[in-house]
């Protein structure tokens, strides 16, 4: 369960210049137009105007200049064909000059940079080094040959120059490290079948629930409750929070989840209430942990019949009550309508929510969510100490004996992280993005509670300074109505994690399984899954010396070519808890594969006509 809680990433005045320089930059990076004393105006191709203005942060003077230069070159030259010749020399030459000004005088690129404020000493702004330089030059520079329609504008007569040029813009293309898998041939079904409407008026009792643990883990189970509700017929009351878990978070469904839009949404499946009808108030439920993992039959069976005959049931627990697999296709489909669509947040989380991520993709640019599971409580609970000190390590394990339900009490911290049971450190994560390519400009969203550990952050922001989180990207006025609430800054964390362009978990806990499922549903956004078994011995390799840098980040990469949040049908084990949960892949289930049903369909056509 990861909860909302505040990240020490950055904070203070630099916070707040921070959040006013993402929502300001892109107005000054879209005045690229430039009039020159005679009325006329003068264009660079349209993709690299983008690069020399929002990415390489060119001055406005030499643009002018460089607009200029191309358009007195226009007066020699007569034909289109020659105009496409000359501006491909043109171009390729001067981004030789740019490569060697950014080499030597790397201050020639932060003249617009004024406006940017330093975090820990350093400028948020622009980080970058010759590599990078490189990349992105060679990047330019391959566009410049791969089109064939380079225009510096379209070539007009003299009385018509007063009235603008036309300019064809070619889109670039998307970088691999935020490209997402294909999944062209599968597609969401989870349409209700007619024969699945509701249509009974009476109902066999009434279903009361005790969602336990943190928000995720609370939602999965209340979805679970809708479906269980479905198979007996029984009428749902909305659920009820866990306020004695670990953050001791006093909220009511109401006050996390668009309760009204909830009702709505499933009206056609079962019946939903506020609360008790009157004449059951005075009725005492039977209390009731339904058995972990139960099948249909489970609850048609047993739970019915104690239904049937008590009236009310209250369930103590939520969490992991029903099979991943097994299951009728239309219960599988209520399960995904019930997350998916009826489990919606309250009209100001989803506000703040939206705000945040528009800031965050402020000048268009992509950002990663990264779930750092490196809190207390799971730190405590899988007894992972590396990096820490003895004293911290001691706090650890006497947290973890307090907490009665935590049955494991004596855990081996270095054979428990051998075995890729552990979150990753801050540091680890660091060395995880950079060897999987992503360079120190990259906006990374922290998706978690408060950090642990004296320091642990040091290392993170040194190699990745644009780092927020939401204390840091949101102002403490937009804080304020949440921030006693960690169940509602964790509904944001969701959000926003849900909603970036490429979302990376250090530990398959509630949250990563909710939101990696969620992503998968929304078109298999991109979602990295470190494969840490291995990466741990990479990075010790690395740590070692018996490794270079170099084969650690080949290594790395090639372990997670396939780990990206592709699909693939969800893995079923030998039992509930060694197989994918449904959560985390709901395909097959709500997702469907269209050329399958399309060889199915060809197949059934052969039969009919053989007959």
């Amino acid at each position: 369960m990861s909860m909302g809680g505040s990240v020490n990433v950055v904070g203070g005045a630099g916070a707040h210049h921070r959040r006013r320089e993402l929502s300001e930059h892109k107005a000054e990076a879209d005045e690229v137009d430039v009039e020159a004393n005679n009325g006329d105006h003068y264009y660079i191709h349209p993709p690299l105007r983008y690069s020399l203005i929002r990415r390489c942060r060119m001055a406005e003077k030499w643009l002018v200049r460089l607009e200029q230069c191309v358009s007195c070159s226009r007066g020699f030259i007569k034909s289109r064909k020659r105009i496409q010749i000359q501006a491909t020399k043109l171009l390729l030459l001067f981004l030789v000059i740019l490569y060697f000004a950014m080499l030597f005088s790397p201050l020639f690129f932060l003249h617009n940079n004024k406006h940017k404020h330093s975090i820990n000493g350093k400028l948020p702004g622009l980080v970058m080094d010759s590599d990078s330089i490189v990349i992105n030059i060679q990047s330019l520079i391959n566009e410049v040959y791969s089109s064939k329609n380079i225009l510096l504008g379209k070539h007009s007569s003299d009385s018509d120059s007063d009235s603008g040029q036309r300019r064809q813009v070619k889109e670039f293309p998307e970088p691999e490290i935020w490209m997402k898998a294909k999944s062209d041939d599968l597609y969401k079904c989870i349409t209700r079948p007619q024969n699945r409407i509701r249509a009974e008026s009476s109902t066999n009792g009434y279903l009361l629930v005790h969602a336990n643990g943190g928000l995720n883990q609370m939602r999965i189970g209340i979805c679970d409750m809708v479906a269980i509700a479905k198979i007996m017929n029984a009428t749902l009351v909305l659920p009820s929070l866990d306020h004695t878990s670990f953050w001791k978070d006093p909220s009511e469904f109401s006050d996390i989840f668009d309760s009204g839009h909830f009702i709505d949404m499933l009206r056609d499946d079962i019946e939903i209430l506020e609360k008790l009808p009157s004449e059951f108030e005075s009725v005492v439920p039977l209390a009731k942990a339904p058995v972990s993992w139960s099948k249909a039959s489970y609850y048609r069976g047993t739970i019915l019949s104690l239904l049937q005959k008590h009236k009310v049931i209250n369930f103590t627990h939520a969490d992991a009550r029903l099979v991943n697999n097994g299951l009728a296709p239309s219960l599988q489909r209520l399960r995904c309508r019930a997350n998916y669509e009826a489990l919606r947040y309250t009209p100001e989380i989803e506000e703040l929510g939206k705000k945040l991520v528009d800031r965050l993709r402020a000048d268009d640019e992509p950002y990663v969510a990264l779930h750092l599971r490196f809190e207390k409580d799971m730190l405590a609970f899988t007894g992972c100490s590396h990096s820490l000190s003895a004293a911290e390590a001691e706090e650890l394990s006497k947290m973890r004996h307090q907490v009665k339900h935590w049955k494991q009490k004596k855990i081996d911290s270095r054979k428990r992280r051998l075995e890729g049971g552990c979150p990753m450190s801050p540091r680890e994560a660091a060395l995880f993005l950079s060897a999987m390519g992503y360079p120190t400009t990259t906006r990374i969203y922290i998706v978690a509670g408060e950090i642990y550990g004296t320091n642990s952050m040091d290392e993170f922001i040194a190699k990745y300074p644009n780092t927020y989180s939401h204390s840091t990207l949101a102002t403490p006025q937009e804080l304020a109505p949440f921030m006693q609430y960690q169940n509602r800054l964790a509904a944001l964390d969701y959000m926003i994690a849900f909603e970036s362009n490429v979302f990376v978990y250090t530990y398959d806990g509630n949250m990563a399984k909710a939101v990696q499922g969620h992503r998968k549903y929304e078109g298999f956004r991109k979602t990295i899954s470190p494969d840490k078994f291995n990466f741990v011995r990479l990075i010790d390799s690395l740590d070692k010396g018996s490794l270079s840098w170099e084969d650690f980040a080949v290594k790395v990469k090639s372990l997670h070519e396939n780990r990206n949040g592709g699909p693939y049908p969800r893995q079923e084990g030998k039992t509930p808890k060694l197989e994918e949960n449904f959560y985390a892949n709901p395909f097959p289930g709500c997702l469907c594969n269209r050329t399958q049903e399309d060889e199915a369909g060809k197949v059934q056509q052969e039969v009919a006509e053989q007959r």
